[in-house]
């Protein structure tokens, strides 16, 4: 059972700014019960607000993860592996390090062929898909918009400091996702943490199957 602390933290990462009310109403509490603790929370610097008016009345706090809150999502074995991204590049140079992601990505573009094989349709691709990243700890989800496409939500990177360290990573994931999702797919990246987004989200494009 999570703590309530926990519970805010995980619901801010996966929803991004909330009222009070909100916050409130996912605990089951009352405001002012979220509210104290939400003020507990900003003494230490694990959430942050800003004030936001609407209309007349008084103005809402919008509660957001404040930048502590990020110890609570670790980045996987952060320090090793910028540890040797820079032994691979010294010793290889940037080619050397372009070679280990592309290697990577091969890796995982099997696996994650494999483990989609089974799926009959496109939505099954996507939700296998999505299942084998939220597994690996990015905090993932899809769903359909009214438009027809699809959005992946990843809410947490848990290889963030090598990605910031190598964009390569980056462009990696795109092709990693084309490749898994099938022939006639796009894929486009709309909001990325690295550019200072809460999340990392993909438009997705599909022919019906």
């Amino acid at each position: 059972m999570r703590s309530p602390t926990d519970q805010i933290l995980l619901n801010l990462k996966m929803r991004g700014p909330q009222e009070t009310l909100a916050v409130a109403q996912r605990l089951g509490v009352s405001r002012q019960a979220a509210l104290q603790t939400l003020e507990r929370l900003a003494a230490d610097g694990l959430v942050e607000h800003a004030t936001e008016r609407r209309g007349v009345g008084r103005p809402r706090r919008l509660w957001s993860l404040g930048a502590k809150a990020e110890g609570r999502f670790p980045d996987t074995h952060a320090q090793l592996t910028l540890e040797m991204l820079e032994a691979v590049r010294a010793e290889f140079g940037e080619d050397g390090v372009e070679r280990l992601i592309a290697r990577r990505e091969q890796a995982q573009a099997a696996a994650y062929a494999q483990a989609l094989a089974p799926a009959q349709t496109f939505e099954a691709r996507l939700a296998r898909l999505t299942a084998l990243r939220a597994a690996e700890g990015y905090m993932a989800k899809w769903s359909r918009q009214e438009d027809g496409s699809y959005l992946l939500v990843e809410n947490h990177c848990p290889i963030c400091a090598a990605a910031a360290a190598c964009q390569g990573f980056c462009r990696a994931e795109l092709a990693l996702f084309r490749s898994a999702l099938g022939d006639g797919v796009t894929v486009e990246r709309t909001d990325h943490i690295l550019a200072g987004a809460r999340r990392c989200a993909y438009r997705i494009g599909a022919m019906r199957t």
